[in-house]
C-alpha cells in the first residue's frame, strides 16, 4: 500500500481547493478516506486521479450528476460509451446555443459602443437600456 496523501498534499496534487474536496466528499463524488488514530484523513493517489477526472469534467462544464455518471461508466470499461457520446453531444449543442448568443450580444453591443455624447442624457447604452430612441 502507498504512503497515504493528506488533505492538503491532495489539493495540491488535484488542483482543487481543500473546502472542494470536503464538498466532493460529502457529496460522495468522493469516496470517503481511510483516517488515522488523530482523525486526520488520509487518500491515496487514486483519490488525486479521481479529483482531477472531477475538476476536469467541472472545467469542461459537466455538473456533478453528469460527472457520477462518467466516474460510474469509467469504474466499468466494458460498457459501451453511447451514453458518454450523448452527453457530449448535449454540451456541444449548449455551447453552440451559447456562442450563438454571445455573438448577437456582441453585435448589439457593438451598435452602442463608441457614443460620442457628452452628457449621460444622450448616452446609447443607457437610452437601449430605457428603450429610448432619442440619439441612435
Amino acid at each position: 500500500m502507498s504512503k497515504p496523501i493528506t488533505i492538503g498534499l491532495l489539493a495540491r496534487e488535484s488542483g482543487v481547493n481543500l473546502e472542494t474536496v470536503r464538498f466532493y466528499e460529502r457529496s460522495g463524488l468522493l469516496p470517503e478516506p481511510q483516517r488515522s488514530p488523530s482523525g486526520y484523513r488520509h487518500y491515496q493517489e487514486q483519490d488525486v486521479r479521481r479529483l482531477r477526472f472531477i475538476r476536469r469534467g467541472r472545467e469542461l462544464g459537466f455538473s456533478l450528476e453528469e460527472i457520477r455518471n462518467l466516474l460510474e461508466l469509467a469504474a466499468h470499461p466494458e460498457q459501451p460509451c453511447a451514453s458518454a457520446d450523448q452527453m457530449v453531444r448535449e454540451h456541444l449543442d449548449s455551447i453552440d446555443a451559447r456562442i450563438r448568443d454571445l455573438q448577437n450580444m456582441r453585435a448589439e453591443l457593438g451598435k452602442l459602443a463608441d457614443c460620442h455624447s457628452e452628457h449621460a442624457e444622450h448616452c446609447r447604452l443607457l437610452e437601449a437600456l430605457d428603450s429610448r430612441e432619442c440619439c441612435l
